[in-house]
């Protein structure tokens, strides 16, 4: 049968399935029922300085193609989200990755070394939501500068601790920002965020989302995100975590020969439930078996080679 494990930075996972960061909150109980159904790891909501309601209602809309939501980063600041990472750590067995953004690079600095004090394995830097332009303006990952100050502030205090960034397909040069991060020294890419969109009821001649603009997840994103993970494999040496629209092995198989060394399930978890990681880590060793490959590795990147 084929192997599904995988070395993400040296970190260790039995399969390269990771929930991405957003999707079950923050609470230690909710990440251990996605452990229970087959995730390699998890990533918390990110975290920001201080508690946060996000946006009003409504702020998730399925529009028949994907999804687009504007829940805004609710959270409830370092402190808590600091005791439930701790928490998480403690009746996890895969691995948890911490997640954080805020308003200022100082201040994801500052968020960042509060999270650190517990020591997860990884951190991700958020730099990257779509949907909160008029709480902070641009996205820091939309200017490599910004990017490579914002992971150089937080390598200072993340010791063993591996720094993921989470990039924007909405940048206009997505490899530029990668390159710049990885000369700051970030440990992977995850790639990518969802991307800038706005829904309008024609009915009601109004935005559906509160916010009026939303980020687009889901099925309709996964050639974006193949493309910022093929670019990208060829710019940096990095590994990357794919994400954008996977709900079947076969996706998750395409963003591997694409370049993934894991990939990130998010919308997913609507689309086939919480079971969708066991679905696509077995769907994913059919495919692997029917075609001959015994490992990830075999198949890492080799749409290159054609």
């Amino acid at each position: 049968m084929a192997n599904l494990s995988v070395s993400l930075a040296g970190i260790s996972l039995q399969n390269p399935t990771i929930l991405a960061s957003g999707i079950m909150g923050v609470s230690a109980s909710s990440l251990k029922f996605v452990e229970e159904h087959g995730a390699g790891a998890v990533t918390m909501k990110s975290i920001g300085p201080t508690d946060r309601t996000g946006h009003k209602n409504p702020t998730v809309y399925s529009w028949g193609e994907g999804i687009t939501n504007a829940v805004g980063l609710s959270n409830p600041g370092a402190e808590e989200g600091a005791a439930h990472l701790e928490e998480m750590k403690k009746i996890l067995h895969i691995p948890v990755i911490a997640s954080c953004f805020a308003d200022t690079v100082d201040n994801i600095a500052k968020v960042a070394e509060k999270l650190l004090e517990k020591e997860p394995l990884a951190l991700e830097l958020n730099l990257s939501c779509p949907n909160t332009e008029d709480d902070f303006g641009c996205m820091f990952a939309m200017d490599p500068r910004v990017t490579e100050r914002a992971v150089t502030l937080v390598k200072k205090t993340s010791g063993k601790t591996k720094i993921f960034v989470k990039l924007s397909p909405d940048a206009s040069n997505i490899v530029t920002v990668a390159k710049a991060a990885e000369a700051a020294g970030a440990d992977g890419i995850t790639a990518i965020n969802t991307l800038s969109g706005l829904i309008i009821d024609i009915h009601t001649k109004r935005p559906i989302l509160k916010n009026t603009f939303g980020g687009l997840s889901g099925p309709a994103i996964r050639p974006v995100g193949v493309r910022a993970v093929y670019n990208l494999y060829e710019a940096v040496k990095i590994p990357i975590i794919g994400t954008g629209g996977i709900n079947t092995g076969e996706d998750a198989i395409e963003y591997i020969m694409a370049g993934a060394t894991a990939v990130g399930i998010g919308s997913g978890v609507y689309y086939r439930g919480i079971d969708v990681f066991g679905k696509v880590t077995e769907e994913m060793e059919n495919f692997m078996d029917q075609n001959g490959y015994k490992s990830l590795e075999e198949m890492r990147g080799i749409a290159h080679k054609c």
